[in-house]
């Protein structure tokens, strides 16, 4: 299983919380940022695990984060 990593790869906050593990012990884990909310599995490649390797278009500073319009709520289901 690869380890935690260090900081988020898509905004680089510290803070990473473990959602879930896989029901094989060792397999996976499923991460979640604590300020940009990215969630991942420990099992995706490192374009996705890594901040180093994570897409510069899609990196996100606290900037970023502060700054961005509200998020739509879901609109209830229809009938």
């Amino acid at each position: 299983m690869n380890t935690e990593p260090a900081e988020c790869p898509r905004c680089a906050y510290a803070t990473v919380t473990r959602l879930a593990t896989s029901p094989v012990p060792g397999v996976w884990d499923v991460l979640q940022c604590g300020r940009c909310l990215y969630t991942w599995r420990t099992i995706e490649p490192a374009r996705r695990t890594q901040r180093a390797a994570y897409p510069d278009n899609f990196k996100l500073t606290e900037a970023d984060i502060e700054n961005a319009i509200e998020v739509p709520t879901v609109p209830p289901l229809r009938k």
